[in-house]
């Protein structure tokens, strides 16, 4: 199979081949709905034993088919393969003894024929409790009963020519030495729980906001969390790694009369590192009448309801590096100002002032006409596929996690007209996740069929968090960071329906990892249109806490998958930067068909900050920066093109579509440097782009072109954007 690094062939298919007609869609929807919650395994005590445990194997095929691949969760990515002989094996061992109800063995397309299924206590001595003589590939999911720490797959027949070939060996067991994971629980020190007679609750704002104002690349995570009610006389400072939200079903169920604050007074009024928080599910009735959300990159503002204006620049109208809001509702005007680039989807505004660069919306009433390239809006009436992140509420005294519903061609917000669509999950459904869990104890989690809620803090892992149960819910709470400590891969997804990840942050670790997300396996194939997996306010970093590497950060294979805000970001300040230090060559790659993304931030990667593969791809709102610290132009040569494309569409797609597109240069070792172009496509008919810009920061490099061969290059100290309005 091709490596990482190398992009597999991929499916070609048309749309009417993949697509349902409108009335199966909308059953399957419904049916998405009621099977919402991850299917339980088979016999209520059950759990998978056998994941992330050691194997060991007769034979391999080669050092790429080891007996681990089988037992590593990764469904159809890894594979144990033997050699070509029939008296194969292969083991486990679960660490202790433990009571056996079933196996289940993928096979790869060299299945077994006829096999046997042994425990063992020792390891040596064994005892057949199943045995199969009519094989026939696939998957085999077979009962049984025994007790063992060791269990084994004894080949006695190949089907095929080949040896024996497994994706994954799984053996689940209740009862015995294995205790079951609990459901739900306290949400830990860091989430504050507020109630309208809670004691001095400014004071307890203050004090979270003095720690992290400045604390940018701190330990600290925390989440203020507003009971249903009224709040009168505050002011929320939110500083970094820190979440307010109400815990209303609806925005409107939890009002604060006051100020919800984000400003740059910590950086003397430059609001340009204001990342890594939000505020979500709330109305505000602001103070002066206009609330101040001055953010940059890794800060959402979701669900909210602000009584008033908004203004999106620092006190005093110093720089501002772009932001996103969705699913809310802004009475009166949004200040833009100084804010350099915006996404703005499924929302409801009551008007917009000024573009500077790039200013984005989707789906949302009242958003100004597209003018591009003066004055520099795009404007799309409405957002092809939408799903709101998943959020905390209360439902009397129990909490639960609302899933919203699926939304085609999508406009306004979810809760204005009435009761929000979509699914609760009780607390008892998820497991709460707390620092210094283990990864093997969260992948329990997850195989006994629990969702799962990341309490604020940081986490560190020894091997990749598996989620491979269709309509898994994983959400943070204050930014929770999951840090891979040796290389591994932080968090795998497999191709399965309706994964929800949100809220969380996926900082590399020293040791270099291959990849830090994956959602899907190579060559994933299956249709996910009616229930994809969304990527909501997950974002990645490289380097800045201390020095991190990864080769690719985050790869999207699952078709129809929507990526609804993220920032993948090699650090350009902070500790352990520099060019060799924190290095990572691609930040998002995109296999799967399909896959939308909306609100898309990737910088400073010393290649590609984007490549595409995948068939009919859309992207809305896309912002860059090219790495700043490049050492001289040879460091970023690409054969005979002068620097790597920010945004680049494999030469074999012949459908792709992006709106509002921004690359920015600011080659601060090496002014001199040149980029040929920030965007690389084909030129097919089916390939589109509209919106597309390009900038130099204060001179500090150049580009040649926006796109291709196409658009003026940027020249000067002026910071004056070179457009496309249409390509081709």
């Amino acid at each position: 199979m091709p490596s990482v690094g190398t992009p597999p062939d991929h499916r070609r298919l048309t749309p009417a081949a993949r697509r349902a007609t409108a009335g199966a869609l909308v059953s399957s929807l419904i049916g998405t709905f009621l099977a919402l919650s991850p299917a339980a395994p088979a016999g209520a005590a059950e759990t998978l034993l056998s994941q992330g445990r050691t194997a060991t194997a007769s034979s391999t095929e080669g050092a790429a088919f080891s007996a681990s691949a089988a037992v590593d969760g990764n469904l159809t990515g890894t594979r144990w393969a033997s050699q070509w002989n029939d008296n194969q094996w292969l083991q486990v061992d679960l660490g202790q003894s433990a009571d056996i109800s079933r196996v289940v063995l993928t096979w790869e397309a060299a299945y077994g024929k006829a096999y046997d299924i042994q425990l063992s206590d020792n390891g040596t001595t064994w005892r057949t409790v199943r045995s199969v003589t009519a094989g026939d590939g696939g998957t085999d999911d077979l009962t049984l009963t025994g007790t063992g720490r060791y269990v084994r797959l004894q080949g006695v027949t190949r089907a095929t020519g080949y040896g024996y070939s497994l994706w994954e060996f799984q053996v689940y067991g209740g009862g015995g030495s294995t205790p079951q994971l609990p459901g739900g629980g306290d949400l830990g020190p860091n989430v504050h729980v507020i109630d309208p007679s809670t004691p001095n609750i400014q004071g307890q704002l203050d004090t979270v906001f003095k720690q992290q104002e400045s604390a940018q690349f701190g330990s600290g995570r925390h989440a203020f969390l507003f009971k249903p009610g009224t709040y009168n006389n505050l002011n929320a400072q939110i500083g970094f790694y820190t979440q307010i939200a109400g815990l209303g079903l609806k925005p409107d169920d939890t009002t604060i009369n006051g100020d919800i604050t984000v400003d740059a007074g910590w950086f003397n009024g430059n609001a340009t590192q204001n990342f890594w928080r939000s505020a979500e599910n709330l109305a505000v009735n602001p103070v002066n009448g206009t609330d101040r959300w001055a953010v940059s990159q890794a800060s959402s503002f979701r669900r909210m309801h602000v009584k008033g204006g908004l203004n999106l620049a620092p006190d005093g109208y110093g720089w501002a590096s772009g932001g996103y809001i969705a699913d809310s509702k802004i009475d009166g005007q949004v200040g833009n100002y100084s804010q350099q680039q915006w996404y703005t989807r499924d929302s409801s505004i009551g008007g917009w002032s000024n573009s500077v660069w790039n200013q984005v919306f989707s789906g949302t009433v009242g958003a100004p006409a597209t003018g591009f390239p003066e004055p520099r809006y795009t404007t799309l009436n409405n957002t092809p596929v939408s799903r709101e992140k998943p959020f905390l509420y209360l439902d009397g005294n129990e909490y639960k996690v609302f899933a919203p519903a699926l939304r085609t061609n999508a406009r306004g917000t979810t809760w204005e007209s009435g009761t929000p669509q979509g699914q609760s999950l009780p607390l008892s459904s998820f497991y709460v996740v707390k620092p210094g869990t283990s990864a093997a104890t969260i992948n329990q989690a997850v195989a006994q069929g629990l969702h799962l809620l990341f309490t604020p803090g940081v986490y560190h892992v020894d091997q990749t968090i598996q989620i491979n149960r269709a309509n898994t819910v994983v959400l943070g709470l204050g930014l929770a960071t999951i840090i891979p400590d040796n290389g591994v891969t932080a968090m795998r997804v497999a191709d399965v329906d309706g994964v929800r990840l949100a809220g969380f942050l996926i900082d590399a670790g020293p040791v270099n990892s291959t990849t830090l997300l994956e959602v899907g396996p190579q060559n994933a194939s299956a249709d996910h249109a009616a229930n994809p997996t969304t990527v909501q306010d997950v974002y990645i970093r490289i380097g800045g806490a201390g020095a991190g590497k990864a080769t690719t950060s985050m790869v999207i294979n699952n078709d129809d998958t929507i990526v609804d805000h993220t920032w993948v970001w090699r650090a350009d300040h902070g500790e352990g930067v520099g060019w060799e230090t924190n290095r990572a060559d691609y930040g998002v790659r995109v296999n799967g068909d399909d896959v939308l993304a909306t609100g898309l931030f990737v910088e400073h990667f010393n290649k590609y900050d984007v490549e595409w593969y995948g068939e009919r791809g859309r992207t809305i709102f896309f912002q860059n920066e090219k790495a700043y610290d490049a050492p001289n132009q040879a460091a970023i040569q690409n054969g005979s093109t002068k620097g790597y494309a920010a945004y680049r569409v494999d030469d074999s797609v012949n459908t792709h579509e992006g709106w509002g597109l921004g690359s920015y240069c600011y080659y601060n070792v090496d002014p001199a440097i040149r980029q040929d172009h920030g965007f690389k496509a084909p030129v097919k008919p089916g390939v589109k782009f509209h919106s597309l810009l390009t900038v130099s920061l204060g001179g500090n490099g150049q580009f040649n072109h926006v796109i291709n061969d196409t658009g003026a290059p940027t020249e000067g100290t002026a910071t004056v954007p070179s457009t496309v309005v249409n390509f081709p």
